[in-house]
């Protein structure tokens, strides 16, 4: 078990998961010194985003082999159906692989609309799932998706093992000291 200061970050839609190049970055949110993500999100990606000062709690947070179970909430174009949902839960064949199991759910609307909001056609639905993993690959929940016929259209990552963002406001952080 490792014991390290972290912190939890709500990356807003946008913002680079670094701390130098083009702004936004987390620099812009975060003026403490020392502290590196543990993972990352994409630009286009929003929600949790976990920072540490301690290389092996970093490793322990990101590497896979962990199997820290990762909870995202996608948005995603057309009204997903149970064929698919039980697709993304046995797993999906990837052009890297099979995907692990994984927990699928599909769920009511969780977040206020973004701003930019995302793209929409009135004659296309929408549908938003729950999607817990315990593995990492690149873009991996837009691919699954993509692959069972229903791709993303927004995507927010809700926890990372015991964390999640209760009480944080897009591009808010606190500091947390947590065992796990």
């Amino acid at each position: 078990m490792s014991r390290g200061n972290l912190i939890l970050f709500n990356k807003p839609f946008g913002v680079l998961s670094q701390f130098t190049g083009e702004e936004p970055t987390l620099a812009r949110y975060i003026p403490l010194k020392g502290y590196y993500p543990a993972g990352r999100l994409d630009k286009d990606s929003e929600g949790l985003l976990l920072l540490t000062s301690e290389g092996s709690l970093q490793a322990r947070i990101a590497n896979p082999k962990f199997k820290m179970e990762k909870t995202y909430w996608a948005q995603v174009e057309g009204d997903i159906d149970n064929v698919a949902l039980r697709h993304l839960a046995k797993g999906v064949e990837l052009k890297d692989g099979l995907t692990r199991p994984a927990k699928a759910r599909r769920i009511e609307t969780p977040l206020p609309r973004r701003d930019p909001d995302i793209r929409s056609r009135d004659s296309v639905p929408t549908s938003w799932i729950e999607l817990t993993l315990s593995e990492g690959k690149n873009r991996q929940v837009r691919r699954m998706t993509a692959a069972v016929g229903f791709p993303t259209l927004r995507l927010y990552r809700a926890k990372i093992g015991p964390w999640d963002l209760e009480g944080l406001a897009p591009g808010e952080y606190r500091l947390t000291n947590r065992n796990f």
